[in-house]
C-alpha cells in the first residue's frame, strides 16, 4: 500500500478520499432532497428539520436557529443513528454542515432514492 500525501501529511489510502473530501469546498456532488430529519446543537435539544440536499461529505437543512460557523452538531436521518456535523456556513435560509465521518456511498443512494425533493411551484 502506498500512502497518499496531501497538504503536507502522509494519509493512508482508506482515508484518503475522506482526506480529499474534507479540504475541497462542495467536492462531493450534492443531490436535492426532502429528507424529515433532527438536528441537536451541542448542549442542546433536537428539533425537526429537512434536509433539502446532501453528499457524502455534508448536508443543507432548513435550521433557522442562530448557528455559527464551527459548531457542533448531530442529524439524525431516518433509520440512522445520529451523525456528528460541523456548521459551516449559515443563512437566510438553513445551514451548510459537514460531516465528521463521510455517508456509506449506499446509505447516500438509499436517501437519494427514497426522499426525493420537493416539486417547486412555478411563480
Amino acid at each position: 500500500m502506498t500512502d497518499i500525501q496531501t497538504q503536507n501529511s502522509e494519509v493512508s489510502p482508506d482515508l484518503a478520499s475522506y482526506a480529499f473530501a474534507a479540504e475541497e469546498d462542495r467536492c462531493a456532488p450534492r443531490h436535492k432532497v426532502a429528507i424529515p430529519a433532527k438536528m441537536r446543537f451541542s448542549g442542546s435539544s433536537s428539533f425537526a428539520t429537512e434536509v433539502s440536499n446532501i453528499s457524502l461529505a455534508g448536508f443543507a437543512c432548513d435550521a433557522l436557529l442562530q448557528a455559527h460557523p464551527g459548531t457542533r452538531c448531530w442529524l439524525t436521518l431516518p433509520g440512522l443513528a445520529p451523525l456528528e456535523a460541523e456548521v459551516i456556513h449559515r443563512n437566510n435560509i438553513g445551514l451548510g454542515c459537514a460531516l465528521k465521518d463521510m455517508l456509506n456511498p449506499a446509505v447516500l443512494d438509499r436517501f437519494i432514492a427514497s426522499y426525493p425533493p420537493r416539486a417547486t411551484i412555478p411563480v
